[in-house]
């Protein structure tokens, strides 16, 4: 079986092992990394179960590419229920990790039951062993990863790791691989759960490919493609730090929690004056983009805040949820966060949540410990991030996220809670963005711009067509492609940043073939049908949950309020639409009006044996 490990099962209740074969006929039915994920998070946990017990299982993935010569597709997936949606959590990392686990010989690494002590878990081809964390236990993403490599040698090792919050039981915390992570719907929550602090894996270079000449030909070709792609070139230079001029003069930047689409004196955090504070570069395992800029500020206040970042989505929850454009804040925002192991977009969002609470009075001073919320004091948002981490004072309450904040506080607040199905809303404006905004609403894990939810066939991309991203109709089959998509993509695992450089559509399908002898990934049709397998499996767990047409929403803010552009294109735009956009998108997708697969769809699927347990839902009105 070429290109293809096994999985290995940790039970970190009895602090045993378990190498297991993949079986045969998942390789053609769900592909590998998420497909795998899903799959094995379908078939092993009960209905509605609680995301913080013992049932739960943390799932990583790597996908079929990792670890080869072939760029921008290492990249590992954190798959569990979410404690933070209690629904399904999908969440992609980079670093080396996903190489490493290829190396090893494992397609998923799969971690359920309890630890009664913090432990971290030395991973090798021969199995796993289970040591005493208890030393580290309370110590940061990147001091518990530290502390581990130097205590097993140093030397052919990676790691993933949870920071303080997780321990803590902050809902939103991540898994850390070095300062990059999986950051968004809690997976490092539920492995703090489990008391695991870090899992390290051991190995040397070992990869068994069909065909090892034709991968490195691909490679050479993708190569010479991105070389010559102007959006790689960009990425190259500048990561995403250049993204504050495309998205405030699109009117698209979501500031004062999504009220405008625009933030006053963007230009002070542009690209360029993020390139003034630059000291180096870091990338994921053999990616020439390097898109992980190192900066550091060397004077006022935050002087020596350095950070691997912070990325697109960090310094808008840093910066236009509290209307703020200190550009040093937002880089020790961002140092805290990794260090922490938050996820910096539900940090910063259900940050801002609380500076309209304080604006509109909801909560004071006494309810704040005394901090002043008031929109551009970035030092109150710092504070606030300390306070999530360690759950301590207001802390304990934003530690929760928006959608329990609004429940908490009532008196309407859920009209500007902005989130879907819980998870806290990307940094992408859905007035002005249509059909990201709809893909938001029908993701499977909520609110985020990952997943096939951003549409970039709004910014121009022409496959499988351009649209106009004010337009409220005739969109529902362009967010079933992303979304599909985005599934068949991440059985390799493709890098999100790189759908735009090229070279995927030719070669991504040869690319799997000449890694596992199977032909029949160079089928483009093959490969949908595989993705749309994935999606309609992802979409029956969260049924199984509980979720169904009823969370399929927006925010109410951006269904009736019109967005304020500043002068930017998009003025008065709103979600007007949205339950037209849902009838159709169901009937694409096969759904009944309750948004839940029909048998006709998962029979057409070979998802046959998922009818019975959708009946079985139906029957303790989960749906």
């Amino acid at each position: 079986m070429y290109g293809y490990g096994r999985f290995l099962r940790i039970n970190v209740t009895n602090k045993t092992y378990k190498i297991e074969e993949i079986p045969a006929d998942w390789l053609l039915m769900y592909g590998g990394g998420r497909g795998f994920g899903i799959k094995i998070l379908y078939d092993e946990l009960p209905d509605n179960c609680d995301a913080l017990g013992e049932e739960n299982k943390v799932i990583l993935c790597t996908g079929v590419l990792a670890g080869t010569p072939i760029q921008a597709v290492h990249r590992w997936i954190c798959i569990t229920k979410s404690p933070l949606t209690n629904g399904y959590c999908r969440s992609v990392g980079g670093g080396t990790f996903a190489a490493y686990m290829r190396f090893a010989g494992y397609d998923c690494l799969i971690i359920e039951g309890k630890s009664d002590k913090p432990v971290y878990l030395h991973i090798t081809s021969d199995g796993c062993t289970f040591h005493d964390a208890s030393e580290i236990w309370g110590k940061n993403t990147d001091v518990a990863q530290d502390y581990v490599v130097e205590k097993l040698g140093g030397k052919n090792i990676s790691t993933v790791a949870i920071g303080p919050a997780a321990e803590n039981g902050v809902l939103y915390s991540g898994v850390f691989c070095g300062r990059r992570s999986a950051s968004r719907c809690g997976g490092g929550t539920v492995l703090g759960s489990k008391k695991v602090k870090v899992i390290a894996i051991e190995a040397k270079r070992s990869l068994n490919l069909y065909d090892p000449d034709k991968v490195k030909l691909l490679a050479k070709e993708q190569l010479e493609i991105m070389r010559g792609n102007r959006d790689f070139q960009l990425h190259r230079e500048f990561g995403t730090t250049d993204g504050m001029l495309s998205r405030n003069t699109m009117g698209v930047f979501p500031t004062k929690n999504f009220r405008y689409g625009y933030m006053h004196g963007w230009e002070a955090m542009s690209g360029a004056e993020y390139k003034k504070l630059r000291i180096g570069e870091a990338g994921c395992y053999s990616c020439s983009a390097r898109c992980g800029k190192i900066h550091k500020v060397t004077e006022g206040p935050y002087a020596g805040a350095l950070s691997e970042g912070p990325e697109y989505e960090s310094y808008w929850a840093m910066s236009g949820t509290i209307d703020s454009n200190n550009i040093a804040a937002t880089i020790l925002a961002d140092q805290l966060c990794d260090d922490y192991g938050l996820d910096s977009i539900s940090t910063g969002v259900t940050i801002g949540f609380a500076y309209e609470l304080y604006e509109k009075g909801i909560i004071t001073k006494e309810d704040t410990d005394g901090l002043e919320l008031e929109y551009g004091n970035h030092q109150a948002m710092i504070q606030l991030i300390h306070k999530i981490a360690r759950r301590e004072g207001f802390g304990d309450i934003l530690a929760l996220g928006t959608k329990r904040m609004a429940e908490k506080y009532g008196q309407g607040t859920d009209h500007y809670a902005m989130h879907v199905k819980g998870l806290e809303l990307a940094g992408y404006e859905p007035r002005a963005l249509k059909a990201t905004g709809y893909a938001y609403s029908t993701s499977n894990i909520g609110g985020a711009h990952g997943a096939g939810a951003l549409a970039f066939q709004e910014w121009g991309m022409p496959v499988p067509r351009a649209v106009d991203r004010f337009d409220d109709f005739g969109k529902a089959d362009i967010v079933i492609f992303n979304q599909n998509n985005s599934c068949s993509n991440e059985i390799g695992v493709i890098c999100s940043f790189a759908l735009p450089w090229g070279w995927n559509v030719a070669l991504y399908g040869p690319m799997l073939t000449a890694v596992t002898g199977l032909e029949e990934f160079s089928d483009r049709k093959f490969l949908w049908q595989l993705g749309e397998r994935i999606f309609n499996l992802e979409r029956a767990f969260l049924n199984r949950q509980g979720i169904s047409r009823k969370d399929d929403t927006l925010p109410k803010r951006v269904q009736t309020e019109p967005l304020h552009t500043c002068g930017m294109p998009g003025e008065g735009q709103m979600i007007r639409h949205h339950r037209e956009f849902l009838d159709e998108y169901y009937k694409l997708r096969g759904w009944d009006e309750n948004g839940v697969p029909t048998k006709e769809k998962l029979e057409e699927l070979k998802l046959g044996y998922v009818v019975k347990d959708l009946e079985r839902a139906r029957s303790k009105n989960l749906i």
